[in-house]
């Protein structure tokens, strides 16, 4: 499990926003201020979003920053299902690098091919992983189904896979790329962002049961090293 799991809880969700961004633009501008540049990862869906267009407002050199999904759908970017779609909207204008981890292959398995390949070029690791987690204690794209153990035990050197989860979620029933859990525990930080009761007493378990969790997010957790970050909104 993470070394350490501190939970950040709020009452309002500016007060959650304005943490959240604080956090990250002080990650962003250590990486600029030690290597000169900076990958994070970034989830899609619409608990982010106003966090991210918050975020956008910083006065961060973003054209030294290069912004991935931490997962996307296969779907056309024109589509409102598409992750890297709503992160490009926001940042593409402030001169960020957004790149996308999908591509036209009509096979899942072949775009989660291409997805690792083009993840290979990048300056490795991510400087963040920001997660997110369904009520169904899916993280990122790592879903039950068939390809769960490929995105949680694919090797160090894998960084993306296709997956198809089973059941496909109703408000997304399609295929996806994803980080795997490999890459997600190679992020020099982590944070996980959440809202909700319900969602709060899925994480609470994963948290302790760890790699034995039938959550997904219990056995993401439990591979990485670093601190990891917890905000938690209770409304």
């Amino acid at each position: 499990m993470a070394e350490e799991i501190e939970w950040w809880e709020f009452d309002a969700a500016e007060d959650l926003i304005d943490a959240v961004v604080g956090d990250i633009s002080f990650i962003i501008e250590s990486a600029l201020d030690a290597r000169g540049q900076a990958l994070v990862a970034f989830p899609g869906g619409s608990t982010p979003r106003p966090i991210l267009e918050k975020l956008a407002e910083a006065k961060i050199r973003w054209k030294s920053v290069t912004i991935i999904p931490t997962d996307d759908r296969l779907v056309p970017v024109d589509n409102p299902l598409s992750n890297v779609a709503m992160i490009a909207k926001i940042f593409i204008p402030k001169g960020a690098r957004v790149l996308p981890i999908t591509s036209d292959a009509a096979d899942y398995k072949l775009a989660g091919n291409a997805a690792n390949a083009r993840l290979a070029d990048l300056h490795w690791p991510p400087d963040l992983v920001w997660l997110g987690m369904g009520a169904d204690g899916h993280t990122a794209s790592i879903f039950p189904g068939p390809d769960l153990d490929d995105a949680l035990n694919g090797g160090k050197d894998v960084r993306a896979v296709g997956v198809a989860p089973d059941p496909l979620p109703e408000e997304a029933p399609v295929n996806r790329v994803t980080l795997t859990a490999a890459a997600i525990a190679s992020a020099r930080t982590t944070m996980l962002v959440i809202s909700g009761a319900k969602k709060r007493e899925v994480l609470e378990q994963a948290i302790e049961d760890g790699a034995k969790s039938a959550y997904p997010v219990g056995k993401v957790l439990e591979k990485i090293t670093v601190p990891v970050d917890v905000y938690c909104l209770d409304a």
